[in-house]
């Protein structure tokens, strides 16, 4: 008994040691904290004239129809009181397995796999409740009738935001993995966990954005990035990487991929076993790859203008130059592969051949319908943006970060969280992760220049988009074309790309659509066999028409893509090495750009 004793009071100790770690730890939290400038506050939630429509809304329908609303409510009391005298019921006959009167809304909900959450009365009352006031909220909504569909899209995506946020699982008190690794760790998880939230707060000079994965364990061109190249022309937007050839003998016309300057390019070469990159080397191309430049307040007048001539077209010139072709394969990937549909557009007024075809990845040109975006592109947000802008200079990295993250804030921003913060755990070596984190700022006018002209306007697809002194419209977009969609990407939907592509002037079009999303619908190594793909000819339809008649294929869209870029790539030649002697090397691939972090 008294070892026993001894053992419990060691632990006691050690419990209270560690706690006593926090009081430490405090002045680091304070002095993160205050290096923080935080962002519009308009980009924190939507304006109240929402709120205020909702909530006329609400009391239209209570005095139209006051049963309805009064039945609600007391049934959801009733079913509240009810759970309440179950659940003392069975806390008094010490009853862990009693069956609620409702049946498990969140069974399979991987946020409450802990058998607690089912056995322990405390954490089934929790977790029932939950559930029963998660479903009032989705029942006030259902009520809301008055509203625009737009505004109806974002107030239940606002709503359901503060469902997931109010969750069991993001408390301390109320999460029985953090109290039990606590208990197991006698404090030291808490300890761990605060730390890793102060590290994060340091590193983001005040703003909590929770890292994905562990920022240690990868170097750029070390073991991430690591496919061999050089830079042979760099301007003030971008560097231009020509990759080394795999092979004695490649195809003539070269290859050049825009990517997003969202995002790093990296994501096309994270390692050699799903490298797009070097799978496209692989196969016998002289491939050139844009990786722009990472702006900061400087940048703050830089248009789309800037991103088409400094970019686009300077890319195909100098790869032209040092080739000695008079065309191009061109690629562009999400808003690159917008912009690129601008620049062919461009290419065709000024009667430019310069590029055979073009390939697009999950690319938007008509954004009639915005999709999961809805809330994010109403007047209320941009104006918050360009207020933003107004005062950075910059649309900074950690916004459109969160903005997106809050897509999916369950598996990107809760969880994580609770992972990192109350079970102390580090985070990841994943490598898709830590691009994701690496993140780039946007310049101010351009961010405006897309939100309000192509987003909120659609110029593109509807008066023509005014730019470079010409008018540009879709429908000039003429060459060979293929577009790669994804299945369930969430953020450029495929029927929404569907039908800009559809719009395209071009006589020469193929349209794929790969399974799973955004990036891992791109990503998909022919070796994997993971994810397959939709193709069908007959783009006349709509895009439910389009799948109920397309032919499903087992793999990796890869390949096909590359049998279509063959017969625009001309014949075999002499595998040229980077650069010439107006282009000397500048740099080993990834590059200099690549490296720089997105401010703050």
């Amino acid at each position: 008994m008294a070892m026993k004793d001894d053992v419990a009071g060691q632990n006691l100790e050690k419990l209270n040691e560690n706690l006593s770690k926090v009081e430490e730890l405090s002045q680091r939290f304070i002095q993160a904290l205050a290096a923080r400038t935080p962002a519009n506050p308009t980009l924190n939630g939507p304006s109240q004239d929402l709120f205020a429509k909702a909530a006329s809304s609400y009391w239209s329908e209570m005095f139209e129809n006051p049963g309805k609303i009064y039945e609600q409510q007391l049934d959801y009391w009733g079913k509240s009181v009810r759970h309440f005298l179950e659940s003392q019921q069975m806390m008094l006959r010490g009853d862990t397995t009693g069956e609620p009167s409702e049946p498990d809304p969140l069974a399979g909900d991987k946020r409450f796999a802990n058998p607690l959450w089912n056995t322990h009365p405390y954490f089934k009352y929790i977790k029932q409740q939950y559930a029963m006031n998660a479903k009032a909220i989705e029942n006030a909504l259902g009520d809301v009738d008055d509203l625009t569909p737009k505004d109806k899209k974002r107030l239940d995506y606002f709503a359901h935001q503060i469902i997931d946020m109010m969750a069991p699982t993001n408390f301390l008190g109320t999460n029985p993995d953090a109290l039990e690794r606590a208990v197991e760790t006698e404090g030291e998880s808490l300890v761990k966990g605060l730390e890793n939230l102060i590290a994060d707060l340091e590193a983001n000079k005040g703003e909590m954005v929770v890292r994905l994965a562990d920022d240690k364990a990868f170097e750029l061109g070390v073991n991430i990035a690591t496919a061999p190249g050089e830079v042979i022309y760099r301007n003030r937007m971008m560097e231009l990487i020509q990759y080394a050839p795999t092979r004695e003998e490649v195809h003539e016309i070269p290859l050049i991929i825009f990517p997003p300057w969202i995002n790093k390019f990296y994501i096309m070469d994270l390692k050699p076993e799903n490298s797009l990159i070097k799978w496209i080397t692989d196969q016998g191309y002289t491939l050139f790859v844009v990786s722009w430049v990472n702006p900061d307040a400087s940048y703050a007048d830089v248009g789309l203008e800037d991103y088409i001539d400094e970019g686009f077209l300077t890319a195909i010139r100098e790869v032209k130059a040092i080739t000695g072709q008079k065309q191009v394969n061109t690629v562009g990937y999400c808003i690159a592969g917008t912009t690129l549909h601008l620049t062919l557009a461009l290419l065709a007024k000024r009667g430019d051949k310069s590029v055979k075809s073009a390939t697009f990845f999950t690319a938007l040109t008509d954004f009639s319908e915005q999709g999961e975006f809805t809330p994010f592109l109403q007047d209320d947000f941009i104006d918050g943006i360009e207020d933003e802008v107004a005062a950075q200079g910059v649309l900074r990295s950690f916004i459109m970060s969160r903005t997106m993250s809050f897509l999916r804030s369950r598996d990107l921003i809760y969880q994580p969280a609770v992972r990192s913060y109350m079970m102390g755990e580090a985070p990841p070596a994943f490598d898709l992760l830590y691009w994701n984190g690496d993140g780039a700022n946007l310049p101010g006018r351009m961010t405006v220049q897309y939100l309000r002209q192509l987003c909120q306007s659609n110029d593109f697809v509807t008066d023509g988009y005014k730019i470079l002194g010409e008018t540009l419209h879709i429908r000039d977009v003429k060459v060979p074309l293929m577009a790669i969609t994804c299945e369930t990407d969430h953020i450029a939907a495929w029927k929404d790309c569907y039908r800009g592509f559809q719009q395209t002037g071009a006589k020469d079009r193929s349209f794929i659509l790969s399974e799973s999303g955004h990036i891992a619908g791109i990503v998909n190594p022919p070796t994997k066999k993971k994810y397959g793909h939709y193709t069908n000819d007959d783009l006349s339809g709509t895009a439910e028409a389009w799948i109920a008649g397309a032919q499903d294929h087992e793999g990796s869209w890869w390949p096909r893509w590359e049998a279509w870029l063959r017969n625009r790539s001309g014949k075999m030649v002499a595998a040229p090495t980077p650069g010439d002697s107006d282009h000397p090397p500048l740099a080993p691939a990834p590059g200099t750009y690549v490296r720089k972090k997105a401010s703050l």
